[in-house]
């Protein structure tokens, strides 16, 4: 059943997620102060939250096409499959709509082609990575985005509440 929360160290995937990718474009050194791409959404999922560039793995596209697709979808950028470095995975499980449980893989990229623009999705923007705008985020972020800015590899399954937002469980494998 997906509601339950798995256990410590076997996060294994919920049987009926929705594959989605998110993809954190880095900019700058970490001693010159380092920025991540972010946006304010304008519509869908999320639509008034910061949030970072990503979406749904379409039939037949793997994580990396589905990565390089919702960055230039997004914002006009160009990202190579090539620079696409694999930061980690998250499983949202929403017990009060498991149709809304997803199977996230995360990217980071330092190298690309172009510059963010604004597109009907999606208004982004640089954000130092040590002033991230958590409250204007899902509160789920705040627990996992701080393993992809310190450049470590994370596996994550978060467990959502009753009302979708507020974060009942996260666990770290």
């Amino acid at each position: 059943m997906n509601s339950a929360v798995p256990e410590r160290g076997n996060p294994g995937p919920p049987t009926r997620a929705v594959p989605v990718v998110l993809c954190f474009l880095m900019r700058g050194k970490p001693q010159q102060g380092t920025e991540v791409l972010m946006g304010l959404k304008l519509t869908g999922f999320g639509v008034g939250r910061i949030v970072t560039l990503g979406g749904h793995v379409e039939p037949g596209e793997t994580p990396e096409q589905a990565a390089v697709r919702e960055v230039f979808e997004e914002s006009g950028v160009t990202v190579a499959e090539a620079d696409l470095e694999r930061a980690g995975t998250v499983e949202f499980i929403f017990p009060a709509r498991p149709d809304w449980d997803m199977s996230t893989v995360v990217y980071r990229v330092h190298s690309w082609t172009g510059e963010p623009a604004p597109s009907s999705e999606i208004v982004p923007l640089w954000y130092p990575v040590n002033e991230i705008p958590y409250p204007q985020m899902w509160p789920d972020s705040a627990h996992w985005m701080p393993e992809v800015l310190a450049e470590r590899y994370f596996d994550a399954v978060v467990t959502l509440a009753e009302d979708n937002e507020s974060v009942v469980g996260v666990v770290f494998s």
